[in-house]
């Protein structure tokens, strides 16, 4: 693998994490946040997974195995 090729895998790897992160954190507030607050909440949480299926489905588009990129 090409050093740029490793670089972009790792960046692409960087930026699942901490989509990854901010659904687990969203998801911790959700459970002490009041209610007013859930609607929110809720719609931030939609947004991130939303992104993840449309990373996941970019990359079976492009011939990527998500399962390698952890999606």
């Amino acid at each position: 693998m090409t050093a740029y090729a490793e670089q972009l895998e790792d960046f692409i790897q960087d930026v699942l994490i901490s989509l990854h992160a901010n659904i687990r954190d969203l998801e911790e507030k959700r459970t002490f946040a009041d209610p007013e607050e859930h609607n929110y909440i809720d719609g931030r949480l939609f947004s991130y997974v939303e992104m993840l299926a449309i990373l996941r489905a970019s990359a079976k588009d492009t011939g990527v195995d998500p399962r390698r990129l952890g999606l």
